[in-house]
């Protein structure tokens, strides 16, 4: 026995009509080869449509949610993070390379490649890896140490490799096998099985910092700093340090309060920038 249906009798401007037959075709709402204004309505009123000004996210959030996800990727929550991409897709309205970034984020971010390096790490057991850097070129590095470390906006792949031909500055010798890689840079990763892991670590390079003004009780102490002593007004910290490009941009934020005494290539390297900065204001 047919199911008994309601009807209603609509009164209409000139045109709603056709109006109401144009959304239902755009979304295929149809009875037979016609759009069905019936069907339209009953998909509204069973909350299948969304009604009003349609729902978008502005500047900040947009930012908010680009930053999450790259977060997200960093840590191995791959699926959290196409979530987010899909949302920003659908709901961003972005501009044309942003959305490219996203499309791409949603194909790289199918491996995890910090969930793959950590197992390496886990079972000290070597791999390759081929990295892209921000040139386009592409560089292939046998890891025998690896550890993943948090830098100011997101998290890092740091290595011991065997080598050193990429390195052009050799300011620093102990570090020429040391390298930092972006998580979302990396094309691949290979494991090596039977491979000799390196047990002594990352090399470092031991640094003297000194400390003045309000920074002698405002510092706080790093997990690296082997020395902090306060001594005739000032307070001296040593540390041992794998990446100097790290800490130049740390000294940078201190600004007058915080000196590199040695060792004296990283001193002079100092004060160039500190140099350049200056010339920079003096134009």
């Amino acid at each position: 026995m047919p199911r008994k249906k309601d009807t209603i009798t609509l009164s209409i401007p000139p045109g709603t009509k056709e109006q109401l037959e144009a959304i239902a075709l755009r979304l295929q709402i149809m009875w037979g080869k016609s759009p069905s204004i019936s069907g339209l309505l009953v998909a509204i009123a069973q909350g299948e449509y969304e009604l009003g000004e349609p729902f978008k996210l502005n500047d900040q959030q947009i930012q908010a949610l680009d930053r999450a996800v790259g977060l997200l990727v960093d840590t191995g929550k791959i699926a959290q993070a196409q979530t987010l991409v899909q949302l920003l897709l659908e709901r961003g309205n972005l501009n044309p390379p942003l959305r490219q970034k996203m499309m791409q984020q949603m194909t790289q971010s199918q491996v995890a490649w910090r969930v793959q390096a950590e197992q390496q790490i886990q079972k000290q057991e070597p791999f390759l890896v081929n990295y892209g850097n921000p040139q386009g070129e592409i560089y292939t590095y046998n890891v025998r140490y690896a550890q993943i470390d948090f830098f100011e906006k997101r998290y890092y792949l740091d290595i011991w490799c065997d080598e050193t031909e990429d390195i052009k500055d050799t300011k620093y010798p102990e570090l020429i096998h040391i390298r930092c890689l972006r998580l979302d840079r990396i094309q691949s990763l290979v494991p090596l099985p039977g491979g000799e892991w390196r047990r002594e670590g990352l090399n470092t390079v031991e640094v003297q910092l000194h400390f003045y003004n309000g920074l002698i009780k405002s510092y706080e102490s790093k997990e690296n700093d082997i020395e902090d002593e306060t001594v005739d007004g000032l307070r001296r910290v040593t540390r041992r340090v794998f990446n100097t490009f790290w800490l130049l941009r740390e000294v940078r934020r201190y600004g007058s309060g915080c000196e590199v005494i040695s060792p004296e290539a990283l001193r002079q390297q100092a004060r160039e920038d500190a140099q350049a900065v200056c010339d920079r204001y003096s134009r």
